[in-house]
């Protein structure tokens, strides 16, 4: 029983490590740039036990990206980090999915789920009274600002930099974090 212990203790430690070095990888390189090599090296494991606990890179940037459990500036940061990815150019990979999204059914079928995924994550984290609606709108603005800067090119983005439009960007996209100091419904209307 206790050689079964052991092995679950360094099975979990091994995907820990894995998970670890795929958030370190992930944040330094971005999701296209990231490899499952690089991550294995960093983690010091090979790249087929990265497979073999994850299964795909896809998979494993999910779990890597999941904020349960979080005070409200890891959330902040987090979100800080999304904006800072998204204002920056967009791989090959996501113009195509955002510029497809609206006339192709399985374009818009997989942001949908990408974009759920991800607000349901934030709001998982975020918790107190309208959670999921303050966690969607927050997914909802990002997407809004990527497609403003590049793809409809505004004026203004077009005009600013990426660490002008972080900085104004940043307050405004975590408003909703903190249920303490969100914007309360009223029940009135």
């Amino acid at each position: 029983m206790s050689e079964q212990i052991s092995r679950a203790a360094k099975r979990a430690a091994t995907a820990q490590r894995i998970l670890d070095a795929a958030r370190a990888e992930f944040g330094e390189h971005g999701l296209e740039a990231a490899t499952i090599r690089g991550i294995a090296r960093r983690a010091e494991v090979d790249p087929s036990l990265v497979m073999q606990h994850y299964g795909s890179k896809a998979a494993l940037f999910n779990s890597a990206i999941q904020l349960e459990d979080a005070a409200p500036d890891e959330i902040e940061t987090h979100l800080h980090d999304v904006l800072d990815v998204r204002l920056a150019t967009l791989p090959p990979q996501t113009r195509a999915l955002v510029r497809s999204m609206l006339t192709a059914p399985e374009a818009a079928a997989q942001m949908s789920a990408f974009l759920n995924e991800r607000a349901a994550n934030l709001s998982r984290a975020m918790g107190g009274d309208d959670a999921d609606l303050r966690a969607a709108l927050t997914v909802s603005s990002i997407l809004g600002l990527v497609i403003a800067r590049h793809f409809l090119q505004l004026d203004a983005f077009a005009r600013a930099s990426d660490a002008e439009i972080a900085r104004v960007a940043r307050p405004w996209v975590t408003t909703g974090v903190d249920p303490a100091t969100a914007p309360r419904r009223d029940d009135s209307d």
